[in-house]
């Protein structure tokens, strides 16, 4: 006879703690079964078997499940196809629930809306809770019923809206002899599913209170460590966001605008969906003509554009999947608009790179830049990255770490001339938005 279960469905939310989706399994009526699939849809795209990220995940599944052996339980992983590995679930359990946590890129709503009709068909119900953000979807609108599109105005209901209870942990602790007992199970390695260990290091999970006490003095300096360096940690959910967002709530309301950013790029991809199909979210942006310079996005990408700001960026994400958030900006308006290639290039190079990569903050980060987003820098605005330096690296620390032969023979010219660049730039935007 087949074991009488129900499912939880991990996916970006790789904890035992405080998960919602995981508090509301665990509080059902049968054991839980911890699912994970290595989905071949996704990793048959990535073109590097090195990714970093992946690595990332098969360690925090890793945690999860010498946490899970010591209740007993065990991990059930697979690497397949969302479909093909819930058909080999429906034919080992007798599965009566699946829940999971809700995922707001396109590509996730259609695959759980196909899971969910073949679990229909097996009379097993669906269960989708939010997770990742403090506010999804419609919870915070404008007055007239109308999704925010400027950060500013967005951000100050969110924070009117917000009550403890959005904030709250989950008690899944008290749960934890519900799991599914069974022998412990062994994940795939690797090197099982097409990948290869890194060597990466990832960043500690854990908050410094001392640096987020100071972030909002020290988070534009890239040779400081005045960031939190838990992106990736968000993204793959291995840390939660309502104990973030507590903690920001306590020590500083400009990490807490960090935050309200994720939940605001995640409703506009939301509300926007176009967005998520390669469209500028002011679409008379698409009417600019781009150079498109093969040679020069090259240049870009492997940090060797004689802009020693931009170049240092550069390196470092190609180097450790890594930015600083400033840099991330100087990098995104130089190739935009020095250089005048599409922003989709540089939001696909990201996409490849960044370990802490998330399709609605890339996105929304580069429209930003490029002019074309919700709330964008218009598009007059182009940074100067001489200036950048001066204010943010003054001493080139920053700079000196990644382009150490800075001032030598071998650090090329610069690719195009600032004042050059600007001109040309107002003059092909101005003149493509003019023929609206």
């Amino acid at each position: 006879m087949k074991p009488r279960v129900n499912i939880m469905w991990f996916r970006r939310d790789l904890r035992l703690t405080d998960n919602a989706a995981l508090y509301y399994a665990l509080k059902s009526n049968l054991p839980v079964l911890p699912v994970f699939i290595f989905d071949r849809i996704i990793l048959d795209r990535l073109e590097d078997k090195n990714d970093k990220r992946v690595q990332f995940i098969h360690a925090a599944l890793e945690e999860m499940q010498s946490e899970l052996v010591k209740m007993n339980s065990s991990l059930h992983v697979l690497h397949a196809t969302p479909i093909d590995a819930f058909k080999q679930l429906l034919s080992t359990y007798e599965i009566e629930n699946v829940f999971t946590n809700h995922d707001y890129e396109l590509y996730a709503i259609e695959r759980d809306a196909a899971i969910a009709e073949l679990l229909k068909q097996y009379e097993v119900k669906f269960h989708s809770f939010k997770d990742q953000v403090i506010f999804e979807k419609d919870e915070v609108l404008k007055d007239d019923g109308n999704p925010y599109t400027v950060f500013t105005p967005y951000s100050k209901k969110w924070k009117a809206a917000l009550k403890p209870f959005h904030v709250k942990a989950y008690p899944i602790e008290k749960y934890g002899s519900n799991f599914f007992k069974q022998d412990e199970i062994s994940l795939p390695l690797l090197q099982e599913i097409g990948f290869i260990k890194t060597g990466a290091i990832f960043p500690a999970k854990a908050l410094n209170e001392a640096i987020i006490s100071k972030y909002k003095e020290q988070r534009d300096y890239p040779a400081i460590k005045g960031t939190s360096q838990l992106s990736v940690h968000l993204r793959f959910g291995t840390v939660s966001i309502r104990e973030l967002a507590k903690k920001a709530l306590e020590l500083n309301e400009s990490f807490l605008n960090e935050l309200i950013w994720r939940d605001f790029y995640q409703m506009i991809i939301f509300h926007f969906p176009y967005v998520q199909k390669n469209q500028s979210f002011k679409k008379e942006y698409d009417l600019i003509i781009w150079r498109n310079n093969e040679k020069e996005f090259q240049k870009w990408c492997e940090g060797n554009t004689g802009y020693p700001i931009v170049d240092a960026g550069m390196r470092e994400l190609n180097a450790t999947g890594f930015m600083h958030n400033r840099v991330r900006m100087i990098v995104a308006s130089f190739l935009t608009k020095h250089l005048l290639i599409d922003w989709r290039w540089g939001e696909a190079y990201f996409a490849k790179k960044l370990l802490d990569f998330d399709f609605a903050a890339n996105n929304g980060g580069w429209q930003w830049a490029a002019g074309s987003g919700c709330d964008a820098a218009p598009y007059f605005r182009v940074f100067n990255p001489t200036l950048q330096t001066e204010k943010f690296d003054k001493d080139l620390r920053y700079i000196k770490k990644w382009v150490p032969e800075l001032n030598s023979f071998d650090y090329p010219v610069p690719i195009v001339k600032h004042e050059d660049a600007r001109k040309r730039c107002l003059e092909v935007y101005a003149k493509a938005l003019k023929r609206i």
